[in-house]
Protein backbone atom coordinates (compact mmCIF):
# COMPACT_ATOMS: atom_id res chain seq x y z
CA UNK A 1 0.00 0.00 0.00
CA UNK A 2 2.76 2.40 -0.91
CA UNK A 3 1.90 5.97 -1.86
CA UNK A 4 -1.61 5.51 -0.49
CA UNK A 5 -3.09 8.75 0.77
CA UNK A 6 -5.58 8.77 3.58
CA UNK A 7 -8.37 11.23 3.04
CA UNK A 8 -8.73 12.08 6.74
CA UNK A 9 -7.37 11.36 10.17
CA UNK A 10 -10.42 9.42 11.34
CA UNK A 11 -10.26 5.70 11.98
CA UNK A 12 -12.85 3.05 12.68
CA UNK A 13 -12.41 -0.05 14.75
CA UNK A 14 -14.51 -2.70 13.06
CA UNK A 15 -15.78 -5.91 14.61
CA UNK A 16 -13.66 -8.88 13.58
CA UNK A 17 -16.52 -10.48 11.63
CA UNK A 18 -17.02 -7.29 9.60
CA UNK A 19 -13.30 -7.11 8.81
CA UNK A 20 -13.27 -10.74 7.69
CA UNK A 21 -16.35 -10.24 5.52
CA UNK A 22 -14.94 -7.12 3.83
CA UNK A 23 -11.49 -8.66 3.30
CA UNK A 24 -13.09 -11.81 1.86
CA UNK A 25 -15.04 -9.72 -0.65
CA UNK A 26 -11.88 -7.81 -1.60
CA UNK A 27 -9.92 -11.04 -2.04
CA UNK A 28 -12.55 -12.37 -4.42
CA UNK A 29 -12.49 -9.11 -6.38
CA UNK A 30 -8.71 -9.24 -6.49
CA UNK A 31 -8.98 -12.75 -7.94
CA UNK A 32 -11.42 -11.49 -10.57
CA UNK A 33 -8.99 -8.73 -11.54
CA UNK A 34 -6.15 -11.24 -11.86
CA UNK A 35 -8.45 -13.35 -14.03
CA UNK A 36 -9.12 -10.41 -16.34
CA UNK A 37 -5.40 -9.69 -16.54
CA UNK A 38 -4.84 -13.30 -17.57
CA UNK A 39 -7.55 -13.00 -20.19
CA UNK A 40 -5.86 -9.93 -21.70
CA UNK A 41 -2.45 -11.62 -21.58
CA UNK A 42 -3.94 -14.65 -23.34
CA UNK A 43 -5.64 -12.60 -26.06
CA UNK A 44 -9.20 -13.33 -24.91
CA UNK A 45 -12.00 -11.96 -27.04
CA UNK A 46 -13.04 -8.39 -26.16
CA UNK A 47 -16.61 -9.27 -25.23
CA UNK A 48 -15.44 -11.96 -22.84
CA UNK A 49 -13.11 -9.50 -21.10
CA UNK A 50 -15.86 -6.88 -20.93
CA UNK A 51 -18.30 -9.33 -19.34
CA UNK A 52 -15.74 -10.17 -16.66
CA UNK A 53 -15.01 -6.48 -16.14
CA UNK A 54 -18.72 -5.85 -15.62
CA UNK A 55 -18.73 -8.63 -13.00
CA UNK A 56 -15.90 -6.86 -11.16
CA UNK A 57 -17.81 -3.59 -11.27
CA UNK A 58 -20.87 -5.31 -9.81
CA UNK A 59 -18.71 -6.88 -7.09
CA UNK A 60 -17.18 -3.50 -6.20
CA UNK A 61 -20.64 -1.94 -6.09
CA UNK A 62 -21.78 -4.68 -3.69
CA UNK A 63 -18.70 -4.05 -1.52
CA UNK A 64 -19.43 -0.31 -1.51
CA UNK A 65 -23.09 -0.86 -0.58
CA UNK A 66 -22.14 -3.11 2.33
CA UNK A 67 -19.49 -0.70 3.61
CA UNK A 68 -21.77 2.32 3.16
CA UNK A 69 -24.61 0.64 5.07
CA UNK A 70 -22.28 -0.16 7.94
CA UNK A 71 -20.91 3.39 7.88
CA UNK A 72 -24.38 4.92 8.11
CA UNK A 73 -25.52 2.56 10.88
CA UNK A 74 -22.44 3.17 12.99
CA UNK A 75 -20.23 6.18 12.22
CA UNK A 76 -22.91 8.52 10.89
CA UNK A 77 -25.53 7.57 13.50
CA UNK A 78 -23.01 7.90 16.35
CA UNK A 79 -21.81 11.30 15.12
CA UNK A 80 -25.37 12.63 14.77
CA UNK A 81 -26.27 11.39 18.26
CA UNK A 82 -23.16 13.19 19.55
CA UNK A 83 -24.27 16.43 17.89
CA UNK A 84 -21.67 16.35 15.11
CA UNK A 85 -24.02 17.27 12.28
CA UNK A 86 -21.11 17.99 9.90
CA UNK A 87 -21.07 14.24 9.30
CA UNK A 88 -24.17 14.77 7.14
CA UNK A 89 -22.19 16.95 4.70
CA UNK A 90 -19.44 14.33 4.69
CA UNK A 91 -21.99 11.62 3.89
CA UNK A 92 -23.52 13.70 1.08
CA UNK A 93 -20.05 14.27 -0.43
CA UNK A 94 -19.30 10.55 -0.18
CA UNK A 95 -22.60 9.63 -1.86
CA UNK A 96 -21.92 12.11 -4.66
CA UNK A 97 -18.51 10.49 -5.28
CA UNK A 98 -20.06 7.01 -5.31
CA UNK A 99 -22.71 8.10 -7.80
CA UNK A 100 -20.27 9.38 -10.43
Amino acid sequence: MENQKCCCHKKKVRPEDEVKKLLNRLSRIEGQIRGIRGMVENDAYCTDVLVQSAAVTAAMNAFNRELLASHIRTCVADDIRAGRDEVIDELVATLQKLMK
